[in-house]
């Protein structure tokens, strides 16, 4: 996991080492922190996040092993899998 903040300490900075990493494929999917949730890096609600909460992912096995949940928004498949076996969400 990468935080969006360990990127630089300025937004171009940080931006530049971002396109560097999805260019790589080191990074494929987006999270944020505080609710535990990742998806896709294409995901309007991930873009609407602040900078500070923003993590990033190599893999879905990598997120769902660090807690982390399916948004629901780009990944409405994976995240009815994940509701469906989590009980007390249904």
């Amino acid at each position: 996991m990468i935080r969006h903040l360990e990127l630089g300490d300025k937004a171009f900075v940080r931006g530049r080492k971002l396109k560097q990493l999805l260019d790589t494929e080191q990074i494929r999917f987006g999270g944020n922190a505080r609710l535990k949730i990742y998806g896709t890096m294409s995901c309007n609600s991930g873009k609407r996040m602040k900078p500070e909460n923003r993590v990033f992912f190599a893999s879905e096995a990598e997120a769902e092993s660090l807690g982390y949940r399916p948004c629901g928004h780009c990944m409405t498949a994976e995240y009815r899998k994940w509701k469906q076996g989590n009980p007390q969400y249904n």
